[in-house]
């Protein structure tokens, strides 16, 4: 007599397990992304700052002092729109976020408002000495801009295209390179005298102090 093999299908236990119901039932990942959204259903975006900015230089400054050393660190920063107007600043502090923001203050005081051809290039050669640094800026046509180390920075924040510049010293003072620029900018520009609101005033305040906290 031939055996007669019997199969049976066991069903998972589900006790003590509680059904999946609600959001969270489905496949594994459905319920991602569907959190419950801010008040109104609308999402916080991030404002878009003022001016665009460039940090060109971070250095640490040691001194000695009588109780020991003291560590500080300095800032260069270049600020602008992209639309003939172009500012620089410097910071010191013990916090590098807290010199980033006195040099973004410092350059909102010293724009310049460009006045560059309907090409945005300048319109004629400058020539311009600052310290050890020697900045050439010479209008091209149509080349695009050429440029390099901190003076490239600066003339792109400004907007300024169809542009040669060369740089001749030797100097790797990015600094000084930025600065011999600005002023080679003054003859083309004139300076904005930016007087700060009671409101910008109580918000850079509240800045600095929330840097100083962290």
């Amino acid at each position: 007599m031939a055996d007669i093999k019997t199969t049976s299908t066991r069903q998972p236990s589900t006790a003590g397990r509680s059904p999946r119901t609600g959001a969270g039932a489905g496949p594994r990942g459905a319920s991602r992304g569907s959190g419950p959204r801010r008040e109104g259903g609308a999402r916080f975006e991030r404002a878009k700052p003022e001016y665009d900015q460039k940090i060109l230089n971070i250095r640490r400054v040691t001194r000695v002092v009588s109780g020991g050393r003291r560590m500080t660190f300095s800032v260069a920063m270049a600020i602008g729109d992209r639309k003939g107007m172009v500012g620089l600043g410097t910071g010191k502090a013990i916090d590098t976020a807290l010199a980033i923001a006195k040099a973004q203050k410092a350059a909102k005081k010293n724009m310049l408002k460009l006045k560059l051809t309907k090409e945005q290039s300048l319109p004629h050669q400058i020539f311009a000495k600052f310290s050890s640094s020697q900045v050439m800026l010479m209008p091209n046509r149509g080349r695009g801009l050429i440029a390099g180390s901190a003076v490239r920075d600066i003339l792109l924040l400004a907007g300024i295209k169809n542009v040669t510049t060369k740089i001749h010293t030797g100097s790797k003072n990015k600094l000084n390179n930025a600065r011999a620029t600005m002023k080679a900018l003054e003859t083309v520009g004139t300076k904005i005298l930016r007087h700060l609101t009671a409101e910008e005033k109580k918000a850079e305040a509240a800045t600095l102090a929330a840097v100083e906290v962290q």
